[in-house]
């Protein structure tokens, strides 16, 4: 994993209008790490998500997947691109109208003419990878909000993308529902070697989980630092740092 870099932020600048989000921004992510990037309220992180799943176009500088420049692809290349990205919605996006194994079928009918039986074996797969293959036949509506997070992540999983994006997944979960997911996410990193990359601001979420933190702030429209979560937790002379990671309120 050691500097095999699969994303690459190159001075990312997004403006919307007179007002600039994130300026200057530069990090880069390994090969089959788990990379959380954190921050208050305001600070551009899902600005940033949309930067690196393609959704919008920085307006100066770049993002590499795997050495391809995803900010300046042809349509046609860009969606070659996103077809390596599996993405976990906070929402979910399950459709209430399908049950579980029909809203993983639908990933791969949209990007696969695989026949039937094939199509179905891989569904198998994905929902026993994430503990719900008895539960294929059920809808949305029918399974626990936990559960409904795990058959999002087998959807996302459809097509075995190099990137796993996830955009606070814990988000409506209950402690230990939070907690097995975490569990989860650490199982399939480790089995798969899948690099993911994950939005959250559950501070119990990101000492358990990360290979590696970026954190941003507003104050300076982009990464405040970057590091080991251990060493986050440390941090003591950076007081936003350490208060962030401490839970420490700010005075004022």
């Amino acid at each position: 994993m050691e500097d095999d870099f699969i994303i690459e932020a190159q001075n990312v600048t997004v403006r919307y209008g007179e007002l600039t989000v994130l300026e200057d921004v530069n990090f880069k992510i390994r090969r089959g790490e788990i990379f959380v990037i954190v921050g208050g309220s305001g600070c551009g992180k899902s600005t940033l998500l949309r930067q690196l799943i393609g959704l919008e176009v920085p307006t100066e500088g770049q993002i590499m997947i795997e050495g391809e420049n995803l900010s300046e692809a042809s349509a046609d290349d860009s969606s070659s691109i996103m077809k390596k990205f599996g993405i976990l919605f906070q929402s979910n996006g399950l459709f209430a109208s399908m049950t579980i194994g029909e809203n993983v079928k639908l990933a791969l009918d949209s990007n696969t003419s695989l026949d039937e039986e094939t199509a179905d074996r891989i569904i198998d797969i994905k929902l026993n990878s994430v503990g719900l293959l008895n539960y294929k036949n059920f809808y949305p509506s029918e399974i626990s909000g936990g559960m409904q997070k795990r058959a999002a992540l087998a959807r996302a999983m459809a097509l075995d993308p190099d990137i796993l994006f996830f955009d606070e997944p814990s988000s409506g979960l209950d402690p230990l529902t939070a907690s097995a997911l975490d569990k989860l996410i650490i199982e399939l990193n480790a089995g798969l070697n899948t690099t993911m990359v994950i939005i959250t601001h559950d501070l119990a979420s990101i000492l358990n989980i990360s290979h590696r933190v970026l954190m941003l702030d507003k104050s300076v429209k982009g990464v405040i630092t970057e590091g080991k979560p251990d060493e986050l937790l440390n941090m003591k002379e950076n007081e936003l740092v350490y208060n962030f990671f401490n839970r420490i309120p700010m005075e004022g």
